[in-house]
């Protein structure tokens, strides 16, 4: 028999229990399980007012944040409309179906003003941090460190070239990345490199075209992580180059050390933190072997005698070439002590021109000088320190379990699709970055630890 349509008159009464709408092994069941919001609110308390009418709970801004950037939902205009359809959203939210879902305009007005002055995101990035390390997923003896470009709200036609002089108006009328980055020129020094373009609309971007094709205005999310479980330990935002990103591994670490009291045995990056000043901070001041290929540019192609053939004799201060003659930094006594440092913090060692005018390999030393120079580095040490790990089994290991960082990039750029920003300047580049962290690390911990199918959890090797 047929059925028939339900008729257009509604019960009067529905007997609706949120709880029991969510499947058990809802991604959101776990990630409710470990995220705790409970010191939140006395976080932000110096912020709000004590009188006038109540706002919007923190907490529920903060849990719609969370499935936002859990579920790659880029939108907040979007994310109030899921939240308002969606029952295990409402249920993680601790929404039910008569409360009505804060306005989109809401969390722009809170990004700006009380959860950036206060350091929310930061300190929600910390809490679960601090989750993993007491479910035992965070070891401390290896960290892995990584950098991945992210696209910028910026247009590429919004932009003059970094050599001319810009008139950016007046600043107090200006828009928020540009304000932000003027009174970041004012606080720090300029650089000694111009860029090739600036942004007109998010000035603190940089120009670049390092992923291949055209190029784009981006930020770099550098990453530190535990090769434990691949939990991310620390998240830095900077600007696209090889410096930049070197220094914010530097800032990451002392970070960690600092807040968490963790300071790795090892330390797994590529080449881009094999530079002689990294290695040198690495090893001589925090005392941690570094798993990192040696940035060196000392091997010749054209068949002269490459630096390694040289031999270095420490107690007498020169290297011996290959025909016994030495290459000293200084070939007569001073006075006046000097270091011969240069700028680049390196030592040049010269051989005689007088050994090299009669040596029969001159043409396989210094073919086009009357004498051969070699540049030594003052964190030398430190790179043969680099030099000797690669050459062991624990760090072929530690190549492998540099890919643990790299899936996070994948993970952020496809998964959670965090591959261009939505929010401007540094600052705003630092919160999307610490939300995206923290999502991945509650993800990881639900799927690790929260039981499966009555099977148990899964534990980290």
């Amino acid at each position: 028999m047929m059925g028939q349509p339900a008729g257009a008159q509604a019960p009067l009464f529905y007997a609706f229990n949120l709880e029991s709408h969510v499947p058990q092994d809802h991604l959101l069941r776990g990630i409710d399980h470990f995220l705790d919001l409970s010191e939140l609110r006395q976080h932000l308390m110096d912020y709000y007012s004590h009188t006038g009418r109540p706002s919007i709970a923190p907490e529920l801004m903060m849990r719609m944040l969370v499935i936002g950037y859990c579920f790659g939902i880029r939108s907040e205009r979007r994310l109030c409309e899921e939240v308002h359809v969606n029952l295990a959203y409402r249920w993680f939210c601790q929404l039910g179906l008569e409360k009505p879902v804060p306005d989109h305009s809401t969390f722009s007005k809170n990004r700006h003003g009380r959860f950036r002055e206060s350091g929310a995101f930061r300190h929600l990035f910390e809490s679960v941090l601090q989750r993993c390390m007491t479910e035992g997923l965070v070891r401390g003896e290896g960290f892995a460190t990584d950098a991945s470009i992210i696209k910028a709200d910026a247009r590429r036609q919004r932009g003059v070239p970094g050599g001319e002089p810009i008139d950016w108006g007046n600043a107090q009328t200006a828009a928020r990345p540009v304000r932000e980055y003027l009174a970041g020129l004012e606080q720090e020094n300029p650089s000694d490199t111009t860029p090739k373009a600036i942004s007109l609309t998010d000035p603190a971007a940089s120009w670049t075209a390092a992923p291949g094709g055209p190029a784009f205005y981006a930020y770099s999310t550098n990453y530190l992580i535990d090769l434990r479980a691949g939990i991310i330990v620390d998240v830095e935002a900077s600007a696209v180059s090889s410096a930049a990103e070197a220094q914010a591994t530097r800032t990451m670490l002392d970070r960690v050390e600092e807040k968490f009291g963790m300071t790795p045995q090892r330390l797994v990056g590529d080449t881009n933190y094999g530079s002689a000043a990294m290695l040198g901070w690495l090893v001589d001041e925090k005392r941690i072997e570094p798993h990192v290929p040696v940035w060196d540019k000392r091997q010749h192609q054209d068949g002269v005698f490459s630096r390694s053939d040289f031999e270095w004799n420490e107690q007498a201060n020169e290297y011996r070439c290959p025909a016994g003659k030495a290459l000293r930094c200084d070939w007569r006594p001073f006075k006046n002590s000097r270091t011969r440092i240069t700028k680049a913090d390196t030592i040049i060692y010269r051989s005689s021109e007088r050994d090299c005018a009669g040596c029969p390999l001159k043409a396989r030393c210094c073919p086009t000088m009357p004498f051969r120079k070699i540049t030594r580095s003052i964190h030398e040490s430190a790179r043969d320190v680099a030099r000797r790990i690669a050459t062991t089994d624990a760090y072929k290991q530690s190549r492998k379990d540099r890919k643990k960082v790299e899936i996070l990039f994948a993970h952020l750029k496809r998964i959670l699709k965090l591959d261009k920003l939505r929010l401007r300047g540094f600052s705003g580049a630092r919160d999307e970055f610490l939300l995206a962290a923290t999502a991945q690390n509650l993800r990881r911990m639900a799927k690790w630890l929260m039981p499966v199918a009555g099977n148990g959890v899964i534990t980290p090797a």
